[in-house]
């Protein structure tokens, strides 16, 4: 259910895009995080607005606001045009809100779903990326930003230890603060039968200020999928590592729809480094349907003692986990439509809803 709207102003033109949905499958997906009386509370939906010629040398200005069940997400980014040659420039404002389950979350039920531990993040970032001009299969994003980092509890008050007195930060404060340099690149090659896709992101914490984090983080994600007669077969995999300075909030969570199926987001483990594996084979039913079947693997490489405090061994996390199971693939000109039956390795079982919309 949304609505579109074009606005003209002079020789510009505003998009706006509001789309409102009702998750209606979301208890059935995530326990409760907190209790609220006002139905806009389970209502997901989002607002872009775009101008393509700002001041009149065609500026770009993009303002976007996502709200789900329990986050939200403002964005702003101005882009100037440049030659094609030289790479696209980008100031960027961004704000979000989103309850941090990966970390602290609460395992239930034999790890199959993750309540909530009370705790909020705030992040607020300011800075500029550069988008090189993209090869024939290369591309590559350089970003700094400098980002403001706040836990809060479920009444939105500030706070700097969980419940069992740990710290949240890696300042101590009730905030970190820091710069981030990050380089993401980004190789993509396809033919009719098969395709490969490789993702790489580095970040670097630098030392502005000595109270402020400084730290080298690294994540990659290789995926290749092949045609087999009427099935294709996709494999994916995820890995990463954090040295240097480090709070919690930063560490990498493990199990959930995306990671792991058969866990709840986080349940498998959280450490400084991990590893998930992905495979999935589907069988197109008609035209609208595909089943599948999929085996997901993922571990915390016995990393996870080395996050403050520890929320992973206090939350008793296995640290390594495995599920599979199977379900079915729904696809129309309104979006893809996901339902994944999973079982872990403690025989608990899982059922997963996921909606997404297409682009307009």
């Amino acid at each position: 259910m949304g609505a579109q709207k074009s606005i003209h102003a002079g020789k510009a033109k505003i998009d706006v895009n509001v789309d409102f949905t009702h998750k209606l499958c979301a208890s059935l997906m995530l326990p409760t995080l907190r209790s609220s009386g006002s139905p806009f509370s389970l209502v997901i939906g989002s607002l872009c607005i775009k101008h393509p010629n700002l001041f009149g040398g065609s500026e770009k200005l993009d303002v976007s606001w996502d709200k789900g069940l329990y986050d939200s997400n403002v964005l702003v980014a101005y882009r100037r045009p440049r030659p094609e040659w030289l790479a696209q420039q980008s100031f960027v404002l961004q704000h979000s809100l989103s309850p941090e389950i990966g970390i602290h979350g609460i395992p239930v039920n034999n790890f199959s779903r993750s309540g909530s531990g009370g705790i909020i993040l705030s992040r607020l970032s300011v800075g500029m990326d550069l988008k090189e001009p993209a090869s024939s299969k290369w591309s590559s994003t350089t970003s700094i930003k400098f980002e403001h980092v706040r836990p809060l509890n479920d009444d939105g008050r500030a706070i700097s230890r969980d419940y069992d007195g740990f710290p949240l930060t890696s300042s101590g404060n009730p905030h970190d603060s820091m710069v981030v340099l990050k380089q993401e690149s980004q190789f993509a090659k396809a033919n009719d039968n098969s395709f490969f896709h490789f993702n790489l992101q580095i970040e670097q914490g630098v030392p502005v200020l000595s109270k402020w984090i400084i730290f080298n983080r690294f994540k990659f994600v290789a995926s290749k999928g092949i045609k087999l007669g009427p099935a294709f077969l996709l494999t994916r995999l995820t890995g990463g590592s954090i040295v240097g300075d480090m709070a919690p909030y930063q560490a990498f969570s493990i199990g959930g729809l995306g990671s792991v199926r058969g866990y709840g987001e986080g349940a498998v483990g959280s450490g400084r480094s991990c590893l998930v594996a992905n495979s999935e084979l589907t069988l197109p039913l008609n035209k609208m349907l595909e089943g599948a079947i999929f085996l997901d693997c993922g571990t915390d490489l016995r990393s996870g003692h080395l996050v403050p405090g520890n929320p992973a061994l206090r939350q008793g996390k296995p640290g390594s986990g495995v599920g599979m199971g199977y379900g079915l693939r729904f696809k129309s000109q309104f979006g893809h439509f996901q339902v994944d039956y999973a079982v872990n390795a403690f025989q608990q079982r899982t059922l997963y809803f996921g909606l997404s919309n297409l682009p307009s």
